[in-house]
């Protein structure tokens, strides 16, 4: 291969024992294919993109296959375009194979499909970051480039077999990561990709089962991870990037997000959503600051937050008088005992949430009270029973009287009117918070109960969690009415089948026996619908290494 007339480094006069083309005569004709393959390979996204835009959306889902496709080319082209040489990070050698493997930011091939570029996500480029003297991993050296306006402006070769030393001018272990700790500071994160560590790397390329928790100290270089494991994870996790699930990441404060926003694109990646803490309270978006401070340290301290307890608690209480509750076969008593059994099947469980198990304990309550008094007459004689529990529980479900006891004594809430409540009403404070003085109290009114400020955000999140989902309920009923609903097309195709069934043995006939029904009716959606993504054991890394 011929060397390219213009050489991609630009070295500085004290670095010119780097500058011999025996050590960069290599990488500059790399560059060159890498160059041409990028231009190449530019022209064709582009194409594809025109092609893309241009057909036909359709409806429904082929609108969205289409949107999506579009999307996904555009983001590869800016990611190429964003980018020239600097594609390019550096490279390994294998201590058996004498070729480079060049590792990228993205993956590159050439025109015959021969790999220029390994994405930096990708198993194959893992000994780069990863490799140590300890744990070579298999390469005989490395060598990171760092790049100036579009230039190799310097870089570093580590090697790791004896047989390698001899003909490295540049040979140092630490000099990059130090330049990169040198550098200049700016209102954007640096670029570090080439500079990440071996103990990082290990954090970035960890299992995505699970919670991951990355603990240190300022500027020991969690960010970085943070930011580096997430485009890693939307490479090779299989539930997120194209067409399927995304990442949220979230930070402290716009500053901070403005900071870091320059890193996932560099990355290739850019279909990360981002947003402060505020932003994942609803009313974040309008709240505004505290304007008395006393109030904002009232609002930030224990007392207030243990306060939402309390204040939910006043929705869970029985009544205090016996409920007669009618249905065409009985009356039946409930009294302030029976409402307590019953409200103890929400005990330990989010308030909102809870209101389908309270009514099924007290239903159930009503329909065991049923039976044992319609059994008998007065003169304790048998009666023809003709009420089953099934429609002794439809009948209490159109009961308003009892919808009406049961919505007072456990209604649906919402943070918000809880929390405003607080703000509004002083004795309901004074009860809920009763180690507030009588002046915090009255200081922490206000006219308007839904005027947020950001002392309010994690109360009302806090409020939010301990209520629970008010629609959760209504979903569940949803998917087991669609689940019956299926149940019974598939009972009708099975009995479809054993009645069309002409066979000697009557084979289809199996499908009555319990096994085969069990397997039919196995509800595995509804199991997968209830099953938290996020379960898993939660672990912690530490990275210690001083970034300052």
């Amino acid at each position: 291969m011929d060397l390219p007339t213009t050489s991609a480094f630009d070295l500085r006069d004290h670095l010119t024992t780097k500058a011999d083309p025996a050590l960069i005569g290599p990488d500059d004709a790399h560059f060159a294919a890498v160059a041409d393959a990028m231009e190449q390979t530019v022209a064709e996204l582009a194409d594809r993109l025109d092609l893309a835009r241009r057909a036909r959306g359709g409806r429904g889902q082929a609108a969205l296959d289409r949107d999506q496709e579009v999307h996904r080319l555009s983001a590869r082209l800016r990611t190429l375009r964003r980018f020239d040489l600097d594609l390019c990070l550096g490279r390994m050698v294998d201590e058996n194979d004498s070729r480079p493997i060049h590792i990228g930011r993205v993956g590159l091939t050439d025109r015959t499909g021969e790999r220029l570029l390994v994405d930096w996500r990708s198993p194959a480029a893992e000994p780069f970051f990863a490799a140590t003297h300890a744990n070579p991993m298999g390469l005989a050296s490395r060598r990171r480039y760092r790049w100036t306006r579009g230039r190799v402006s310097d870089y570093w070769d580590e090697v790791f077999t004896p047989d390698d030393l001899e003909g490295r001018a540049a040979l140092d272990d630490e000099s990059a990561f130090i330049a990169s700790l040198g550098a200049s500071r700016s209102p954007r994160m640096r670029d570090v990709l080439a500079t990440i560590q071996a103990d990082q790397d290990a954090i970035i390329r960890a299992s995505s089962r699970g919670a991951l928790v990355v603990d240190g100290g300022p500027g020991t270089g969690k960010t970085v991870v943070a930011l580096h494991r997430t485009a890693y994870l939307l490479y090779s996790d299989p539930r997120l990037g194209h067409r399927r699930g995304g990442v949220l990441f979230v930070g402290p404060h716009e500053p901070y997000l403005s900071y870091v926003s320059d890193v996932l694109p560099s990355l290739g990646e850019e279909g990360v959503q981002t947003c402060t803490l505020r932003d994942l309270v609803p009313e974040g978006a309008t709240a505004a600051p505290e304007k008395d401070p006393e109030v904002a340290r009232l609002k930030a301290s224990t007392a207030l937050v243990d306060a939402i307890e309390p204040a939910v608690a006043l929705y869970e209480e029985p009544p205090s008088q016996e409920t007669e509750v009618t249905t065409p076969w009985a009356e039946v008593r409930l009294s302030p005992a029976d409402w307590q059994e019953a409200l103890a099947a929400g005990a330990h469980l989010p308030h909102n949430e809870a209101r389908d198990d309270v009514w099924d304990a007290l239903v159930a309550i009503i329909v065991e009270r049923h039976d044992l008094e319609i059994r008998l007459d007065d003169d304790g004689q048998d009666l023809e029973n003709d009420a089953t529990p099934a429609l002794v529980r439809r009948s209490l479900e159109q009961n308003r009287e009892l919808r009406t006891a049961f919505d007072r004594t456990w209604p649906l809430l919402d943070a918000g009117e809880l929390l405003g409540d607080l703000w509004t009403v002083p004795a309901y404070l004074r009860r809920c918070a009763p180690s507030l003085t009588v002046p915090e109290v009255r200081r922490l009114q206000r006219a308007e109960p839904d005027a947020w400020t950001l002392s309010d955000l994690p109360l009302l999140d806090a409020a939010r969690r301990r209520l629970g989902d008010r629609e959760a309920g209504r979903r569940r009923r949803r998917r087991e009415a669609a689940l019956a609903v299926e149940r019974e097309e598939r009972t009708k195709v099975v009995e479809h089948l054993i009645a069309s069934d002409d066979s000697d043995m009557h084979v289809m006939s199996m499908l009555r026996g319990e096994d085969l029904r069990g397997a039919l009716d196995d509800d595995t959606d509804e199991l997968e619908a209830g099953r938290d993504l996020l379960a898993g054991p939660s672990r912690t890394s530490s990275w210690t290494r001083p970034r300052s």
